[in-house]
């Protein structure tokens, strides 16, 4: 799991979840196979602005790369995130490049 503090997989939810200063940010997610659809990225509004969802990206991309999952962004902010931080490109599902 990548070290990041706070930083769980929630597989019961289908979510991951990053908690800071008490509140917890997430990804709903599905998996099917080796492909990790990133569907919903969500912060609390006290966390927004603090890098919260960085953080929680890049857990996921950790993740991902751990477990030689490929990520399809199926929410904006997942999308965004992985074109501006190329070094996680390699882990893009075929049909989101």
């Amino acid at each position: 799991m990548p070290d990041i503090a706070g930083f769980r997989n929630n597989v019961e939810r289908q979510r991951f979840e990053l908690t800071e200063h008490e509140l917890t940010a997430f990804a709903d997610y599905r998996c099917n196979g080796s492909e990790l659809a990133i569907l919903h990225v969500e912060a609390p509004v006290p966390l927004r602005g603090k890098g919260t969802a960085e953080r929680l990206m890049h857990g996921i991309a950790s993740h991902a790369r751990q477990h030689r999952l490929t990520i399809m962004p199926l929410c904006g902010y997942a999308r965004a995130w992985l074109r501006r931080h190329r070094k996680w490109n390699d882990l893009l599902a075929d049909g989101s490049r």
